[in-house]
């Protein structure tokens, strides 16, 4: 029998301020519940670390939480718009209990739209 997987809030903090509190399903990553929740977040590999179009910055408090990215990882990063310290691929983070309150900033230039 499966084990359920937990539920997870994460916080999606949108370019003009918005901040989308969202349910997610352990085990999905950030590209993922942007999808399921009509974030308008490229992804154009469609997860496959082949792009830099799900970008996003992750809130200091989690960095520490997050398993430390790949080389692949920071090698596509360098082809994103408004990288941090803290940017990440939303397609390489996989959301845990752990994870639980998560907040990420969306860079305008990881949206196809916002208004």
């Amino acid at each position: 029998m499966e084990r359920p997987r937990p539920s997870v809030t994460v916080h999606f903090i949108m370019p003009d301020g918005v901040v989308l509190a969202l349910s997610a399903e352990g085990g999905l990553t950030l590209l993922d519940v942007a999808r399921q929740h009509d974030i308008a977040m490229e992804g154009a590999c469609g997860g496959s670390m082949a792009c830099a179009t799900c970008h996003v910055i992750v809130d200091d408090d989690f960095v520490d939480q997050l398993p430390p990215p790949s080389a692949e990882e920071e090698d596509m990063l360098d082809f994103a718009a408004d990288v941090r310290a803290s940017s990440r691929l939303g397609c390489q983070i996989r959301l845990t209990a752990a994870l639980d309150g998560l907040r990420v900033s969306v860079p305008r230039s990881t949206l196809l739209s916002w208004p």
